[in-house]
């Protein structure tokens, strides 16, 4: 039976011939075409700047280090995310503050962020899930009545839309992910974009070790360059063999999120027609909204199932159907639950969310008999699940 694997890349020849050149050149750390891939990324995104690192956490840890949040301070998120951007809250010694999603977006309610403010709330990280943008109107008008940052994790969203603009400049910083899952992939990598110089030029150096000068401007120069410790820095750079990918996988963006679109349409003509579901919300206008979808999630309505969520994934593996979860509910976990002091019940929207998603493979990798495939069979499962 053939596997189909969640999130599974999609890497050409070209990628291949990249890596295989650089590894020639000598020169595999920082280098030029770590440089040439934030040209080009700062270019696509439309910001002033865009910094390589070696993962969208590192990303956010700068960001929150860049805007002087520490201890003392509080920052506003949604339950709904990958622990590392609670995670990197926690780094910093400042507290999470979550306030609870929409049910038709999946994305931080904008209308329960003013409640949460407080005189310690300095930041607000909004996740655009799944790549569907966060209502950034309202959650920046926000920002500016109390004079917050905006930090975006758009770790999902290389290539989404909002009222026109690609995600990558609306926030004060915005962060991305090249995780191997993702719409375009280093492996493992990140970046993180601002219209700030200070900020950019900052970022640089808390990059790598707090170093005045990277090791290529020292290669490059023809005079003798001593690095000096601007910052009690970090070992967050990318490498050029990452960059490598990145350089190929960023040309081929525009046709990774077409393929992503026409099959999410094949799991459409399934899934929308189903009373036992829902879908997240998908702007029908691309050229001015865009869902990334780095994500297809079902929200499946569980009175309607006699088996658990968990258990109707297993059986999805075991038709070849490498389906995920995204996510439980970050107050849910263990250290969490503990540490905020959160209770069930808190977040009611999040809770149901995070016990009925089931996310489907969903990547220019795979076919569009693959697509077919998924959609028939998930079909078949849930229908055998009903009660």
């Amino acid at each position: 039976m053939k596997k189909i694997i969640f999130g599974a890349p999609f890497i050409g020849d070209e990628e291949i011939n990249e890596v295989v050149d650089t590894l020639k050149s000598g020169w595999i750390g920082t280098g030029p075409k770590c440089f040439r891939f934030e040209k080009n990324f700062a270019k696509y995104v439309g910001a002033k700047y865009a910094l390589a690192v070696n993962s969208c956490t590192a990303a956010l840890h700068l960001g929150l280090l860049v805007s002087n949040i520490g201890p003392g301070d509080e920052v506003i998120t949604t339950p709904l995310t990958f622990a590392a951007t609670v995670n990197v809250i926690k780094h910093v010694g400042a507290r999470p503050i979550l306030a609870d999603i929409e049910l038709k977006t999946l994305n931080i309610n904008p209308n329960l962020i003013e409640a949460k403010i407080t005189p310690k709330t300095k930041a607000i990280i909004p996740v655009h899930f799944g790549g569907l943008p966060c209502d950034m109107d309202k959650i920046k008008k926000i920002a500016k009545k109390y004079n917050l940052i905006i930090i975006e994790d758009a770790a999902h969203a290389v290539g989404a839309k909002y009222k026109g603009k690609k995600i990558g400049s609306f926030g004060n910083l915005t962060c991305f992910s090249f995780y191997a899952n993702k719409n375009i992939t280093t492996g493992e990598g990140g970046m993180i974009t601002t219209n700030d110089e200070k900020i950019a030029e900052k970022i640089k150096i808390l990059r790598l070790h707090g170093l005045s000068t990277d090791a290529w401007k020292r290669y490059e120069s023809k005079k003798l360059i001593l690095s000096e410790i601007i910052y009690p820095g970090y070992k967050y750079n990318m490498t050029d063999i990452q960059a490598s990918l990145g350089l190929h996988q960023l040309n081929k963006i525009n046709k990774f999120l077409k393929t992503r679109e026409a099959y999410a349409k094949i799991y459409d003509n399934v899934f929308s027609k189903l009373d036992y579901l829902r879908l997240q919300y998908r702007p029908s206008d691309i050229q001015k909204n865009r869902h990334a979808l780095h994500l297809y999630v079902l929200i499946l309505d569980l009175s309607k199932f006699k088996f658990a969520r968990n258990k109707i994934i297993e059986k999805l593996n075991t038709q070849g159907i490498g389906a995920a979860i995204h996510y439980k509910a970050i107050h849910l976990h263990p250290f969490y639950k503990k540490d905020l002091s959160y209770h069930i019940g808190d977040f009611p929207v999040s809770e149901k969310v995070s016990k009925a998603t089931i996310s489907l493979p969903l990547t220019p990798k795979m076919s569009g008999s693959d697509a077919q495939y998924v959609a028939r069979t998930t079909e078949k499962v849930l229908q055998s699940c009903l009660k």
